[in-house]
């Protein structure tokens, strides 16, 4: 009988340890990436859905249209490539966030992108057979953050009544993923594309209240973890108004200068929903509750419906200026796992690229772009009943890098200066750096003769 009570009570203590160190690491396993308060509301940090490229003029891509780069925000786009192209790219950023109560830097960096685009013709079988470049098509398949969750918060709370200090620990990682397939169409000046994209990820959050001025108080803890997925679509337009003149000949041909004008809309998305939630109370390292404990809780969510509307002037392989504006209807977000209140967004960019020569035999700085922009957009979130604004000053450059068989290659650089927030209540400070890889491939679809 001693030999079993002796098992029982061997078997009661390791179950309170085992039951005790999960609790205790939900919390203290949690390292984000990042470290943003406003990260804990919705979905978390919108991630940007532009490249390298695009982030050295702030983000431009409604009627932003490149033979050797992806854009990603327009599917329209898609149809201007004219070779096959892998993208890749890299981001670090060092934060500092500024509060009623001082301040804090960060660093973070991650792999940003990968997309693979290629174009439908090639081009050079085009130019052997001698065909017109009336129509042509682009497709391409991309995988990317949408959103990042991220934060360490630790709140002091010394006011509650006959308690002289209790703290609150703030925790929170994940985020939602993007795999997007898409496809463009083009027939003279008229381009059209669509895009869909599988969103996928969780979201983890864990609250830990301590009462540390009161012995033997119970702390508690509270572990919610949601994962999502859903689709989304997106289409886009956009059309070329070529500026003509007069050659040697006197025939009418294209300038080389053209107004680009496009347009976005992505639809509203349903995502599924199932989530864990537990709750307990712990005393030191041996006493622990189990408040509640629930897993497999579906519910639903809702992405709201955006667009954007672009132009842009080209002078080809010399010059790209372009402005953009674009609104998301956040004020229709739903969660029901984990609701939250957002209000509607919108942003406005300006930006632009310049290639002093293109065909520069003698100058490799006069032949990369260089590019600039501003963007300045509100926030769907709101902090002490204001909403959250932003602005990001820009600077990039493409430099590019001549392969086997003469194909055109790029390193982009892009660096962002930006701050986001609410004065007087918090601030977040960012310098970001984006190097960007952009490989061509114009063998792509070729077909080989033989006389």
């Amino acid at each position: 009988m001693s030999k079993n009570r002796h098992s029982f009570w061997m078997i009661l203590l390791w179950s309170l340890m085992t039951t005790t160190t999960w609790g205790q690491l939900q919390n203290s396993n949690i390292n984000p990436k990042i470290n943003s308060p406003l990260s804990r509301f919705g979905l978390g940090n919108e991630s940007p859905s532009y490249f390298a490229a695009s982030t050295g003029m702030a983000g431009l891509g409604a009627a932003w249209q490149d033979p050797y780069h992806i854009n990603l925000l327009n599917p329209a786009s898609l149809a201007s490539l004219q070779t096959a192209v892998f993208e890749g790219g890299l981001y670090a950023q060092r934060s500092q966030l500024t509060g009623r109560s001082g301040s804090d830097d960060t660093w973070n960096g991650n792999l940003r992108y990968l997309s693979l685009g290629f174009s439908l013709r090639n081009a050079i079988n085009r130019a052997l057979d001698r065909q017109s470049d009336e129509w042509s098509a682009g497709m391409n398949l991309a995988l990317l953050p949408y959103s990042q969750v991220g934060y360490d918060i630790l709140l002091i709370n010394t006011t509650t009544p006959d308690v002289e200090i209790s703290s609150n620990s703030l925790k929170g990682s994940g985020g939602v993923n993007k795999l997007q397939w898409g496809t463009g169409f083009r027939y003279k000046g008229l381009s059209v594309g669509a895009d869909v994209s599988f969103l996928f990820g969780k979201l983890i959050n864990s609250r830990l209240v301590r009462f540390d001025s009161l012995d033997n108080a119970l702390n508690t803890e509270f572990l919610d973890e949601i994962s999502m997925n859903g689709t989304r679509w997106n289409i886009g337009a956009q059309y070329a108004f070529e500026f003509k003149e007069n050659n040697k000949e006197g025939e009418l041909v294209k300038s080389g200068k053209r107004v680009i004008v496009g347009g976005t809309l992505g639809t509203q998305a349903a995502l599924d929903m199932e989530g864990s939630f537990f709750t307990r109370r712990y005393l030191g390292s041996f006493v622990s509750d189990t408040i509640s404990q629930t897993s497999g809780v579906v519910g639903s969510g809702t992405l709201p419906a955006s667009y954007s509307f672009g132009v842009h002037f080209q002078n080809v392989n010399k010059l790209n200026i372009g402005v953009e504006y674009g609104a998301t209807a956040w004020s229709a977000y739903r969660n029901t796992l984990k609701p939250d209140v957002l209000t509607d967004a919108y942003y406005v960019a300006v930006g632009g690229e310049y290639i002093p020569n293109a065909t520069s035999y003698n100058s490799y700085l006069q032949r990369v772009r260089y590019r600039a922009g501003f963007r300045y957009a509100t926030d769907p979130r709101t902090l002490d009943g204001e909403q959250v604004t932003g602005y990001t000053f820009t600077l990039g450059a493409g430099w590019p890098i001549i392969l086997p068989r003469q194909q055109v290659s790029f390193v982009n650089t892009a660096f962002e200066f930006g701050k986001y927030g609410v004065d007087n209540v918090l601030d977040e400070s960012f310098v970001r750096f984006t190097l960007g890889f952009t490989l061509n491939d114009n063998s792509w679809f070729f077909k080989r003769k033989f006389n």
